[in-house]
């Protein structure tokens, strides 16, 4: 029996189920997962990780952020690179492309510092291009890349129903389905890497516009003289029906623009869309009008707030 036959049994020995669940190939109890990045998202994330049984290691820019993971049993690493050098795995989830860039590719970062064999897969939404660039660098150095950004904010990272959509090799993700599977209720390989960063954009473009209709009616609801709330309960569940709508309305009409995505990275990821639709030569109307609405909520002082403090420019402003 040669080399190649012998490596085939092992992988398939390897990648058994029981009850769709891989056996042997990610085990928790036996396997280290770094977590880069503990904002409003990465540290519920990081927390569905810990309480499947994993080891955490924790590494963020401010570490007052990590404190209560800290506190449920994770380990503090002072760099991204120290945390990486530890790690099986290694997910990422910070704020813009060039933080993401930084962690990668500093000289200490997670591709000069992970060992061969370790798995990386960055959770931020970022450039499709950027994602490319990661993965080509990983299979370089013996290591497996996947782009795996989510839609489902604040909420459903915090309960574990985060979408997830992933840019890689098949295989690659079969051996972390289980441990994505802690985080998101939906796990999709769109293609090849770079495929989820560009399914992410498709999402966001999808919000952006739909954010807008969400405004609209809701400040027409309160000029006609109804009860916005009463409008909501009967449109919510029509064909009008949205995550948004929802999810989103209610804090709206309650004032409640709390962060659970902050506007700022709305704006960063819509001029992320903007330029990959230029890029493929499409034109965008409704996205670059969001992301002209949202420039105006920024300048206002609205940057730091969630999304929803769109509602804001429409329920202040009259015609």
């Amino acid at each position: 029996m040669d080399g190649k036959t012998n490596e085939k049994i092992e992988r398939k020995t390897k990648r058994k189920t029981k009850g769709g669940i891989l056996m042997g190939a990610m085990d928790p109890a036996s396997t280290v997962v770094g977590f880069v990045g503990t904002g409003v998202m990465g540290a519920s994330m990081a927390r569905h990780v810990m309480r499947a049984g994993y080891a955490v290691r924790v590494y963020n820019r401010s570490r007052s952020k990590a404190e209560a993971l800290l506190a449920e049993g994770a380990t503090w690493d002072d760099t991204a690179g120290s945390l990486a050098a530890s790690s099986a795995v290694v997910i990422t989830m910070v704020g813009y492309p060039a933080d993401v860039e930084a962690v990668y590719f500093a000289p200490e970062g997670i591709l000069a510092s992970a060992k061969p064999g370790t798995y990386l897969v960055d959770m931020t939404t970022s450039s499709p291009e950027l994602a490319s660039r990661i993965a080509r660098a990983a299979r370089e150095r013996g290591l497996h890349a996947l782009d795996a950004p989510v839609s489902g904010g604040d909420r459903g990272a915090r309960e574990g129903t985060l979408s997830i959509m992933v840019g890689g090799e098949a295989e690659d993700l079969e051996t972390l389905r289980p441990l994505l599977g802690t985080m998101g209720k939906q796990v999709v390989l769109q293609g090849p890497a770079g495929s989820g960063q560009h399914t992410k954009m498709a999402n966001q473009i999808a919000i952006a516009a739909g954010m807008i209709g969400v405004c609209e009616a809701l400040a027409y609801a309160q000029r006609a003289s109804l009860d916005p709330d009463t409008v909501l309960q009967s449109i919510a569940g029509g064909a009008a029906g949205s995550w948004t709508l929802s999810n989103l309305a209610p804090r709206m009409l309650a004032g409640d623009f709390r962060p659970g995505f902050y506007v700022k990275h709305f704006i960063k990821d819509m001029n992320i869309a903007l330029e990959s639709a230029a890029a493929l030569g499409l034109s965008t109307p409704g996205l670059a009008l969001a992301r002209e609405l949202y420039g105006q909520l920024a300048e206002a002082g609205g940057e730091e707030q969630g999304t929803q403090a769109l509602f804001r420019l429409f329920s202040d402003r009259r015609a």
